[in-house]
């Protein structure tokens, strides 16, 4: 497009969603005009930027049942019950984002009442490189609209694995409207790959193994309620289809959301989260309904039960402060319970394209029966609570993304000695090729032992309390399965800076064994238990070396991250 057409498209007012409600979804100079023309024509309507997003344009938040300025708004926003809707993470899955202005248009067209609704806040497109990087073929199997964006961001990042590592500039915009609202409610929209079922509308709920138990049956009322909701409108609502082999019939599982996602993210809060996830299959227009459909029930039933979920979500806050051992590195089990499902018959065919067998779904075939659900993970590992990390002032990186994600910390004025627990990284593997910019650690294991740490002024204290407590323990556990260590923050603790010449080492070698005999013995047991060893004169040298006090035992392998318990 010129740049003179782009501008008439961004300055040209729009008069009406009606424009977007088929087969079409907006731009995003479109969407933000139309966005602002809502602002400028309804008071009840206020429309902020909110920082930067991957590209020059800002990122917005649309706030319906706010207060009439900025400050007053989040106040009331953190005060009372909060409905977050975020669309357009995925920009090529544009259903939310034109759901989002329905839902304003209807609200606007019934009389704008406010009674029993919670505060609304709406980002209109969270992926804004993405947005505009549109064309009608990067989502090759999905029904529809004509042009969208793309799924990775201006960096190419997938946006919906960065809420931890935050390499984006999205990111970081995101925790400012995130620590600003509180919300207690969470949505993020989608479209869903994978196998062909009967269902338009899928839903992720958190993993109930990681919510605390008041918000674990407040979510477990929420769904039940929710499906007969949607039946009346005749929508059939399913729990999102993550196959547990190919094809439903074999089973489908929970989905175990990580906090990298914005979904996992959000329930280290304690938000009741749920990612929207309609089926890519179904006409466009007729996703778009189903996200509308879901949106105005999610919003109807947080305003009825607005009181419940604040309780709920105070007593979650308690609960997490309260546990002796923090769980983490869930894995499905293999408890097996049904789900009632509605699917198509699954059959296999000679492709006309390889030759070879194919899978294809019969949609004159559809069938309603019971598969096989897996739905229970299980803790593999845990951690006891400390009542406080301290962090080097040097891990700036880390100590920025605590502070953007509203972590309250303390930082010393003076340099001093502390007796606390340090963490030695004894094991780790990594991924062999990059993931979302960085090479993933993981299969974690650390070693706690008490010491004395010379901290320097700027080192910070960050006590484990209040609703940080989750996020806390997820981001500076290192064996955590989205920690910091794991993103890769660390690395350069890793590595030893100083060694030793061996032909001068031998000497000091002989020396310290004269005067250690329980050195002496670790390595004679060491040599027994393993014959290379045994035969590696190299080895045995870096062996009483890494025993003796020249190792750098004060850096090499151990964190710049401490614990007091």
């Amino acid at each position: 497009m010129n740049r003179v057409l782009f501008l008439l498209s961004y300055c040209i007012p729009l008069v009406g969603f009606s424009q977007w409600n088929g087969s079409t979804t907006p731009t995003y100079p479109e969407l933000i005009a139309y966005y602002k023309q809502l602002d400028a024509a309804h008071p009840e309507v206020e429309l902020y930027a909110m920082g930067a997003s991957d590209t020059d344009w800002p990122i917005y938040v649309c706030i319906i049942n706010g207060a009439g300025d900025s400050l007053k708004t989040m106040e009331k926003a953190r005060q009372s019950t909060t409905v977050l809707i975020n669309n357009a993470i995925h920009a090529g899955e544009p259903d939310g984002v034109n759901a989002s202005l329905i839902w304003i248009d209807n609200w606007i067209r019934k009389g704008k009442k406010t009674k029993d609704l919670p505060v609304i806040a709406i980002i209109p497109a969270y992926n804004v490189g993405g947005m505009f990087n549109r064309s009608s073929s990067s989502r090759a199997n999905q029904d529809g609209p004509d042009e969208y964006g793309f799924r990775g961001n201006a960096q190419n990042l997938d946006l919906n694995r960065d809420f931890i590592k935050m390499d984006s500039e999205n990111a970081f915009t995101f925790a400012k409207i995130y620590q600003a609202l509180d919300p207690d409610v969470f949505a993020d929209t989608h479209v869903s790959n994978g196998a062909d079922y009967q269902y338009t509308l899928t839903v992720i709920s958190s993993m109930k193994e990681r919510m605390a138990p008041s918000l674990r049956a407040l979510n477990e009322a929420f769904m039940p309620d929710i499906c007969k909701q949607l039946a009346k409108e005749k929508l059939d609502l399913c729990t999102y289809v993550e196959l547990h082999d190919d094809i439903p019939d074999k089973g489908i599982v929970a989905f175990n959301d990580l906090p990298r996602y914005a979904m996992g993210y959000a329930s280290l809060f304690h938000s009741l989260s749920f990612t929207v996830e309609t089926h890519m299959l179904k006409p466009f227009p007729q996703r778009v309904e189903a996200t509308l459909q879901f949106l105005n029930k999610l919003i109807s039933w947080s305003g009825t039960n607005a009181a419940k979920i604040e309780i709920a979500r105070k007593e979650a806050q308690k609960w997490t402060v309260d546990q002796a051992y923090f769980r983490f590195d869930y894995h499905l089990s293999d408890k097996v319970d049904s789900l009632d499902f509605k699917g198509y018959k699954a059959i296999y065919k000679t492709s006309e394209v390889t030759g070879r067998e194919r899978l294809s779904y019969d949609r004159s075939q559809p069938y309603r029966k019971h598969v096989p659900y897996f739905k229970t993970h299980i803790a593999t590992d845990s951690v006891r609570l400390p009542k406080y990390y301290v962090i080097n002032g040097a891990c700036r990186e880390v100590i920025h993304r605590l502070e953007v994600n509203g972590v309250p910390f303390t930082r010393l004025q003076s340099d001093s000695v502390a007796t606390l627990t340090v963490l030695e990284v004894k094991e780790y593997e990594t991924v062999k090729k990059p993931y979302e910019s960085h090479y993933l650690h993981y299969k974690v294991k650390v070693e706690e032992s008490t010491d004395e740490v010379r901290l320097l002024r700027g080192a910070v204290i960050v006590p484990v309390t209040g609703q940080h407590a989750a996020f806390l323990l997820s981001v500076l556990e290192p064996e955590a399965e989205d920690s910091y260590f794991a993103w890769n923050f660390f690395d350069s603790h890793l590595q030893q800076k100083e060694y030793f010449s061996a032909y001068v080492f031998e000497d000091q070698a002989k020396e310290l064994l004269k005067n250690d005999p329980e050195l002496v013995k670790k390595l004679n047991e060491r040599k027994e238990a393993d014959p290379a060893f045994a035969a590696d004169a190299g080895a045995q040298l870096y062996f009483i070396y890494r025993n003796s006090p020249y190792f750098e035992r004060s850096t090499a392998n151990r964190l710049p991250v401490y614990k007091g318990y």
